[in-house]
């Protein structure tokens, strides 16, 4: 190199791409690990499947709720958009079973979607959104549905969410068990809500005594932290 000429800079560009590898593998490794063991997969765990090391997981995502936040941003897109589509129903009781019908299922895809639905999940902000279009969904029905007669109009909201929180946290289990298992519990469920007697009879078989059990066992602290 001549005197006085100046070095070339360093090429920067191998750097980024591979960082933006490691952010991609991370992600997918977090997705599939979520999927099956639930929000609380461990974070080595992950770090593992992406083949990275702790260190490049952390750069990335500096806390649980950050990667959360990045897996999920886009996943419940089709809850909203289900909600929207529930709240246009020309009849209030056909627009809640309908998207509960959805969101049930949605509930027995994986457990980490499960995990974001069913409890509260601090610093996720993509999901704070999906909570409060949820949350007006139902307020909105549930009014509704009251003032068509087809809703007991001393049911509130938060008795809706919370049930239906407590009863979604089960989904998994029941899904492992028979992949429709949900459907009876939450048919018990609409039926109360009712103001008139039930429409019809439960969908499906009920769970043997030996299924309850194996039902009540995938409910246990099973997961690894």
């Amino acid at each position: 190199m001549a005197v006085g000429e100046e070095r070339p800079a360093k090429r920067a560009a191998p750097v980024r791409r591979d960082a933006r590898r490691n952010r991609e593998l991370l992600v997918e490794a977090a997705r599939e690990a979520f999927a099956s063991q639930g929000l609380e997969a461990p974070l080595d765990d992950i770090a593992r499947r992406a083949g990275v090391g702790n260190a490049t997981l952390y750069r990335h995502f500096p806390s649980r709720a950050a990667l959360v936040d990045e897996v999920f941003r886009d996943a419940l897109a089709g809850t909203v958009a289900a909600g929207d589509r529930a709240r246009d129903a020309a009849d209030a009781w056909e627009g809640l079973t309908g998207y509960l019908d959805v969101v049930f299922a949605v509930l027995a895809a994986d457990r980490g979607t499960n995990d974001l639905m069913t409890t509260g999940v601090e610093g996720v902000r993509s999901l704070d959104a999906v909570h409060a279009h949820n949350r007006e969904t139902m307020d909105l029905l549930i009014g509704r549905a009251q003032r068509e007669g087809s809703v007991r109009v001393d049911v509130v909201t938060e008795d809706l969410l919370l049930t239906l929180a407590a009863l979604g946290r089960a989904v998994p289990a029941l899904a492992a068990t028979a992949p429709d298992g949900w459907r009876r519990p939450l048919a018990l469920f609409l039926d109360g809500l009712r103001a008139s007697a039930p429409a019809g009879p439960l969908p499906g078989p009920a769970l043997t005594g030996a299924e309850l059990g194996a039902v009540l066992r995938d409910l246990g602290p099973h997961r690894a932290k």
